[in-house]
């Protein structure tokens, strides 16, 4: 078991569920049961990284409140099952992209020759852009 899946099995054990009306499929069902599913996470409780908190603040975004809790409604379908399990991978592929480290970008090399040849364009822009002055009639 990795220290990945060691967070999200922690995570998975602090979940709290509750269950709401649902819009959309259903028919007269969706007025009667409570089919979607309210997902809450607290992330302190996960005790995570600083950098991975803060990557997983980043992709949550609004969906993370002023308290540190991770809200994710899941009424996508129409059985409470299906809404549960949904928003369970929901959270799990959120947790799975916060662990990750992101690729360090590669500094671009420019040789000589872009270089003139960058700076050859620019200056033909610049004159096209110049020549679109105001006409003067002295």
């Amino acid at each position: 078991m990795s220290a990945d899946d060691a967070v999200i099995d922690r995570a998975m054990a602090l979940i709290s569920e509750s269950f709401i009306t649902a819009t959309g499929p259903g028919g007269q069902n969706v007025n009667k049961v409570a089919t979607a599913v309210q997902l809450r996470v607290n992330v302190y409780a996960l005790r995570l990284a600083p950098e991975v908190f803060h990557r997983l603040k980043t992709l949550a975004g609004s969906r993370m409140t002023a308290a540190g809790e991770i809200v994710l409604t899941a009424r996508r379908f129409r059985t409470q099952e299906s809404n549960r399990t949904d928003a369970r991978e929901r959270l799990a592929a959120l947790l799975r992209d916060a662990l990750t480290l992101p690729e360090k970008r590669a500094k671009s090399r420019l040789n000589r020759v872009g270089k003139v040849e960058r700076l050859a364009g620019k200056k033909i822009r610049s004159t096209v852009k110049a020549g679109r002055g105001k006409v003067r009639l002295d």
